[in-house]
């Protein structure tokens, strides 16, 4: 068997036999369709990795067998990309080098559920591993809109925050991720355990730095939740009230996100429950809290349109609340025009509605704003992701800078790079464990500006790089 990607020299046909028992797949077109992602929301990845593929793909269902993989890999110098569910949007699971897909579903056992944690392989699917917490009344701190076909390993190793951040922090806060299992690329692949702060240097690296086998993540109790729906005429009000309720001392919420009026239209699933023409807040809050929320939202000037369980929502034929927050807010945009695309925006000041309804106005009509609540550090942020009707990289860059002269933070989402995002940045620490962890750099290759400068270095010297 010749490389699919017409970058390796590798005999994939021998490769795939030696990996056996492991089940693999080599049919071309299967093997191009897990070599993507969700990167085609930028125009600019489409165009730069469309054409990416890898060579073969392995499918282990044991860690024994993901370390059989991995062995292989380090002994014919294979790249390596891990691959769960591929709902990344930065092009995190597409092989720039050819070579090995693994991809981690098979791996799916739902290890321990205890008091506060759960326990899982780290391909579990995330909608799994929340239906089996809540039978025993607990559920994920957080999880992605996507949850339905994201794994948890994948979760960890590329987002940083979900539904349920508003309420328990991203991901990288204390607590949130309890412990990490990875294992090496080496002649024989060893298992490292990372706890406490430590995990930081697996997550959010996109499986650059070692290849997670297990994870253990902070659950919290599972109350009846409530779905709603709440508009606004003005957007600048229905941001208001979304900062009100993120932090409102008598209400709860998993969720807190608001959308333009012009997004909206972009939600048939919607018509004929909301008021038309208005601007949307999407909450998520217990049962019990209702009342303070109708009140909350009256006082902000608001309607409340939609409020119901889940077993009101499934009988009305409804989606979950939280499929039109995050980006699944752009994808029911992209349903209907593929020319749109987003971007990831820091706001400075999450309490300053008057800010962002004066960002908007200078924005034009090619951006439309949609914000989403979270906790940091204890302290309520404000994320914008707007939906941008794309004419060109250009503009795009220009629309970053009218962000920016607003005093507000660009974390480009158009960047298959690990350092662009603004959680990963060149600070050589989580690269001297990719050393450690992938002595070859035979992980997820070209995915890092920075490893380029360090990869000949050892381990010590690359964190005396990053203290100097």
């Amino acid at each position: 068997m010749t490389s699919i990607s017409g970058k390796t020299d590798l005999d994939w046909g021998a490769f795939a036999q030696a990996l056996a028992p492991v089940e693999v797949i080599d049919e071309p077109v299967l093997v191009k369709k897990r070599s993507r992602d969700f990167f085609w929301y930028s125009p600019i990845l489409n165009a730069e990795l469309r054409r990416s593929f890898g060579d073969l793909v392995a499918l282990p269902k044991t860690r024994d067998e993901m370390a059989h993989c991995l062995k292989l890999a380090y002994q014919a110098d294979a790249p390596v990309v891990l691959r769960g569910g591929g709902t990344g949007n930065y092009g995190q699971a597409v092989p720039l080098q050819g070579g090995l897909i693994i991809e981690t579903t098979g791996m799916n056992k739902i290890l321990e559920i205890g008091d506060g944690f759960v326990r899982a392989e780290a391909g579990a699917l995330m909608i799994d591993v929340n239906a089996a917490l809540n039978e025993q009344g607990w559920e994920m701190a957080m999880f992605p809109s996507t949850q339905d076909i994201a794994t948890i390993g994948g979760f960890i190793a590329g987002g940083s925050a979900g539904i349920g951040s508003i309420a328990n922090g991203v991901l990288r806060e204390p607590g949130n991720i309890l412990q990490l299992k990875a294992l090496s690329v080496e002649e024989e692949p060893q298992e490292y355990v990372f706890e406490g702060q430590d995990v930081l240097q697996i997550h959010h690296a996109w499986g650059l730095n070692g290849v997670i086998t297990e994870v253990t993540l902070r659950t919290v109790p599972h109350p009846d939740w409530i779905g709603c729906m709440a508009t606004f005429d003005s957007y600048r009000d229905c941001y208001a009230a979304g900062y009100a309720l993120a932090t409102a001392d008598n209400v709860g919420r998993k969720l807190a996100s608001t959308v333009d009026a012009r997004i909206v239209e972009y939600f048939p699933r919607l018509k004929g429950h909301l008021r038309e023409g208005k601007h949307l807040l999407v909450a998520l809050v217990p049962a019990g809290d209702m009342d303070a929320f109708r009140a909350l939202i009256e006082a902000q000037g608001g309607h409340l349109d939609l409020a119901m369980n889940d077993a009101e929502r499934e009988a009305a034929k409804l989606p979950h609340v939280f499929e039109f927050a995050y980006n699944h807010t752009t994808l029911q945009v992209l349903k209907a025009d593929r020319s749109a695309t987003y971007q990831q925006i820091g706001v400075p000041d999450a309490s300053d509605a008057d800010l962002v309804a004066k960002v908007g106005q200078a924005l034009g009509d090619d951006v439309w704003q949609h914000h989403e609540f979270s906790l940091l550090e204890g302290e309520v942020v404000a994320f914008d992701l707007p939906i941008i009707w794309y004419s060109t990289e250009e503009r795009l860059r220009e629309i970053g800078r009218i962000y920016e002269a607003h005093g507000h933070g660009v974390y480009d989402a158009h960047s298959y790079h690990v350092e662009s995002g603004g959680l990963k940045t060149a600070d050589f620490l989580h690269l001297a464990w990719k050393k450690r962890l992938d002595p070859k750099g035979l992980l997820n290759p070209g995915k890092s500006r920075a490893w380029d400068m360090v990869k000949d270095l050892s381990p010590e010297e690359i964190e005396a790089k990053a203290a100097g």
